[in-house]
């Protein structure tokens, strides 16, 4: 998965004269083409103006040491924002535009509508989740986007964190908003947020004589190899002290006495038919995802189609290993093998993360083989910190920013090796890593001559189809070395297909935990306590769950088109090249393009 904050909008810009405050007059004169780039860019950067945490996650210093305004009232002003820029749009005469730039006039038109969709439903939409929300943003920015160069980033580090308290005080205020409009996290879902925040609450100088707390920690390490003085150095880290104590403790310790009042008046209904409007909702976050009118209905019938087949491609690999009996037998033999398995302490989380790296370095070393054009950005592989890793996804991606000046990470979580089993560890980094999520984000990022709003956009379908494309496209290239690595990859395979039969069956069909949980302990070899992470994820983030596979069958279906068109002018590398080039895509807008790139190419 590509790892994102919970909003939509939630992209980054290019750290170049982003931030003013209204928008620039357009010039007479200018090519229609001309005039469209810079009102969108000019709405991009007025978008990015409005979040010192995106600007954090792309080098922009200009508002490091503060928070984004999360109020209801700030809200309102950028939908109203939104409403104008759509208004704007209509001053473009799209029969004017070229090609390139009708795409950009559309795809703007698109993510505004589902920007100002998104504030319609915006009580539905979970605040906090396990899956994040502004509590672990925060202490994701620090550790991650906020670097210490200078002493004006420490500074800027340690205003952030007194200003923590006012920072949870809005989230409470629009808890209870969200609240008493009858929408609230199941009950069981709290336990992981609230551990979350309890974790964020522990060490040093929270608690006397407690190792350090982790952001106390980073702030250290960052300006340990500063060049200079220890006494100005132990004076910022004193200052750090305070904050953390006066601010940043007292603030987390309000959102935590919230969550344990809010958890005490939930119900344990999974589903979001339990929100207001709740199939109206459903039916959104399914088109939100998928970007197509997708039923849930259908989706179900196609996961169970699915599902049925990548069992009898599992059966074939169970003969080739010489394993008798029933799948389910095997899936007992694959959860109980000790050899499959790293150990589960710290020399074997070392090992996992050796191993990681050596296949990372193997595929980046074949990228030729795929792609005519490659990422700038290096790539690492890292454990999740060790707060977070109980209610994080087993492993996703964080990107790099576009001036490589920091690496991509391939995250994978170790909290329990048994569910970071040797079999899947090909099939994880091919989807979050290479060829999968780093390289459609980054050759985005780092395009030139498209609108920043492009570059930098989020479509679940393109992105995760994407990457779960890539996990397919590795045993094309020969990368899964053993049977094992094989079922690994199918594994995975079955858990996106059962995402479309649990997904809507949790929301849609009101299906419980234990049921959604029990369909996955039946039919994918992931560990109990694997499954019902995955399944808790579905439950606070309806919908996106279906993004992955859907997205996978459309790349899928247009190679298939292509290859068809163009018989022996098919090319793979330059197929890949006409998907990624453009960035991230409404499958519609996706399927133009392709369409278009075939005509040219058989002309």
């Amino acid at each position: 998965m590509r790892f994102r904050a919970p909003n939509r909008r939630e992209i980054l810009a290019s750290g170049v004269a982003m931030l003013v405050a209204a928008p620039m007059p357009l010039r007479a004169g200018q090519s229609e083409d001309a005039r469209l780039n810079t009102f969108l860019d000019d709405a991009f950067d007025r978008l990015m103006a409005r979040s010192p945490i995106r600007q954090s996650r792309i080098g922009v210093k200009t508002q490091q040491d503060r928070w984004d305004d999360i109020s209801e009232a700030y809200a309102i002003e950028g939908a109203a924002e939104a409403r104008s820029d759509l208004e704007a749009l209509k001053g473009f005469n799209l029969s004017r535009l070229s090609h390139e730039a009708a795409i950009s006039y559309r795809m703007f038109a698109f993510e505004t509508r589902q920007q100002l969709e998104d504030f319609r439903w915006r009580r539905n939409n979970y605040l906090v989740s396990p899956m994040g929300g502004i509590h672990s943003t925060v202490a994701v920015t620090l550790q991650n986007n906020h670097p210490i160069e200078t002493r004006a980033d420490a500074a800027a580090y340690i205003s952030r964190l007194s200003r923590v308290r006012p920072l949870m005080g809005q989230l409470v205020v629009e808890l209870e908003r969200q609240e008493g409009a009858g929408a609230s996290l199941p009950r069981f879902s709290y336990d992981l947020v609230i551990s979350d925040v309890e974790n964020l609450l522990r060490g040093a100088p929270l608690e006397a004589g407690a190792a350090d707390n982790p952001i106390f920690s980073d702030f250290k390490t960052k300006i340990a190899d500063r060049p200079w003085p220890d006494s100005e150095k132990a004076a910022f880290i004193a200052q750090a002290a305070a904050a953390l104590r006066d601010d940043f403790g007292p603030g987390y310790r309000d959102l935590l006495a919230h969550l344990k009042r809010a958890q005490l008046r939930a119900t344990d209904d999974a589903g979001v038919w339990k929100l207001p409007q709740g199939q109206a909702y459903y039916r959104y976050k399914l088109e939100e995802a998928t970007t197509l009118p997708e039923t849930a209905a259908a989706l179900h019938a196609l996961g169970l189609r699915e599902m049925e087949r990548i069992h009898g491609e599992m059966r074939g690999v169970m003969k080739d290993l010489g394993h008798t009996g029933s799948l389910r037998d095997f899936f007992e033999f694959i959860r109980s093998d000790p050899a499959l398995f790293y150990p589960n302490d710290d020399a074997g989380r070392a090992q996992f993360l050796s191993d990681a790296t050596a296949l990372l370095a193997e595929v980046v070393a074949r990228e030729d083989e795929f792609l005519l054009h490659k990422p700038k950005s290096p790539i690492v592989v890292q454990a999740v910190e060790a707060w977070r890793a109980k209610s994080s996804p087993k492993a996703f991606y964080h990107h790099a920013p576009p001036d490589a000046s920091r690496p991509g990470i391939f995250y994978i979580n170790l909290y329990d090796m048994r569910a970071a089993p040797k079999y899947q560890l090909a099939a994880e980094l091919f989807h979050e890593a290479v060829p999968g999520h780093h390289i459609e984000t980054m050759l985005a990022y780092e395009r030139t001559g498209l609108p920043k709003f492009r570059r930098f956009a989020s479509i679940a379908a393109y992105s995760e189809g994407w990457a779960l494309y890539s996990e397919g496209l590795a045993k094309e290239l020969g990368l899964y070395k053993d049977p094992y690595q094989e079922f690994g990859r199918l594994s995975l395979a079955a858990m996106r297909a059962g995402r479309l039969v649990v997904d809507t069956g949790i929301h849609a069909m009101k299906w419980t935990r234990e049921q959604a949980t029990k369909y996955f302990d039946d039919n994918i070899p992931g560990t109990h306590y694997d499954n019902l992470r995955e399944i808790d994820r579905y439950i606070v983030d309806p919908g996106v769950a279906t993004a992955y596979y859907v997205g996978m069958m459309k790349i899928l279906a247009l190679r298939t088109k292509a290859k068809a068109a163009l018989g022996a002018k098919f090319d793979l590398r330059t197929f890949h090249d006409a998907v990624l080039r453009e960035g991230p895509l409404p499958l519609p807008m996706l399927e133009g393009n392709i369409d278009a790139w075939i005509a040219s190419a058989r002309s």
